[in-house]
């Protein structure tokens, strides 16, 4: 006769040992299934008398209650050890990761930030901005600014001239923003006080030149419009830019056709390996030409040069953005490298301004 007991304690160490719900399906089977072991012994209580039937019915149906129990209680551990291993091995991460807000995603070309950052100098000192084409004639871009036809002086520009039309004009792109001087002084009256931002083109290209670059130039028409003016506001502008408490500059004479007399500017600076200072040390950097406005210009333009006389000056947006900035090389200006754009790059809603800072 089977030991009841014994029978037990061998399926419940049987439950114990499953660690699959396979193996526990197992066990369950050869205990409760039709030819299980707990089935046989109940199938022998139809062959017993009702006395031990009764005595021997309760007991077997308690050892079924037990093993099922155990089973269902296995099951259990067993379901949530092969949960937690599913997860384990098949984690996944569905979650993104943090966006900057699309406002500022983007980044300023440090072009248009330096540009913006001239005007707010400028617009402070009380300067209109004005523009004009790129494509210019040759009276604008030549002839109103004093280069006679055929004067060598032409050739300090590198031009680039389209083909001639059917009465001889041959259209040019412009090599300097000064044309919009000259449209200026010739649609308004003095006093004149313009500065004027834009893209000036040149057969020219390598580390410091390309052929399309940026230039910004001012002017100023008036009665008494005289070379300390013009170095008050030279000063100012670029105590402001390289944003210094003071600079020191220094004015040689040179030559340009459109000015008279014409001067090219130094800057006081510090060279410490490839990094520049401006407002200390005892070096010096060129980085604008200006002078007094020629007599010839003004006449061009329909003023009188006995009552009125003005000054102008002109610079690199480009080489000035690479002084400011650290910028080795200017051809990466014009590479749409979005890595160079993000590093060198500004937030777009960082406008510039005198009172919060020009770089924010």
């Amino acid at each position: 006769m089977v030991d009841e007991a014994e029978l037990e304690a061998s399926i419940l160490a049987e439950v114990g040992a499953a660690d699959t719900e396979a193996a526990l399906d197992a066990v369950r089977v050869g205990a409760l299934g039709k030819k299980g072991s707990v089935s046989t012994l109940m199938a022998t209580l139809g062959r017993m008398s009702p006395d031990e039937r009764k005595a021997r019915g309760a007991a077997l149906n308690l050892l079924k209650d037990r093993v099922s129990a155990a089973l269902a209680e296995r099951r259990d551990v067993v379901m949530a050890r092969a949960m937690a291993a599913r997860l384990a091995a098949e984690t996944l991460d569905v979650s993104l990761p943090v966006r900057d807000a699309p406002v500022l995603a983007g980044r300023l070309h440090p072009i248009s930030q330096v540009t913006d950052e001239i005007t707010a100098i400028f617009a402070d000192m009380g300067f209109a901005i004005a523009e004009g084409p790129d494509v210019e004639t040759d009276f604008y871009n030549f002839t109103a600014l004093n280069f006679p036809v055929g004067h060598p002086a032409r050739e300090m520009h590198d031009t680039f001239f389209f083909e001639p039309k059917p009465d001889g004009e041959r259209r040019l792109l412009r090599t300097h923003t000064s044309p919009v001087q000259v449209r200026t002084m010739l649609a308004q009256k003095p006093p004149i006080r313009v500065v004027c931002p834009g893209r000036t083109y040149r057969c020219d290209s390598d580390q410091t030149h390309t052929p399309m670059f940026h230039q910004v130039e001012g002017l100023v028409i008036d009665k008494r419009a005289n070379l300390a003016n013009l170095k008050w506001v030279l000063e100012e502008f670029c105590r402001a830019f390289f944003e210094v408490d003071s600079v020191k500059m220094r004015f040689r004479p040179s030559f340009f056709p459109f000015t008279e007399p014409s001067m090219e500017v130094d800057i006081q600076c510090a060279r410490r390996g490839d990094e520049i200072r401006f407002g200390e040390g005892e070096d010096w950097l060129e980085i604008l030409g200006c002078g007094m406005v020629h007599a010839n210009v003004l006449r061009h333009c329909g003023i009188d040069p006995d009552e009125y006389q003005g000054f102008a000056w002109g610079m690199g947006i480009d080489r000035i953005a690479m002084l400011k900035y650290g910028m080795p090389d200017l051809r990466p200006f014009f590479d749409a490298d979005v890595r160079w754009l993000n590093h060198y790059g500004f937030r777009p809603l960082d406008m510039p301004t005198l009172a919060g800072g020009l770089t924010g």
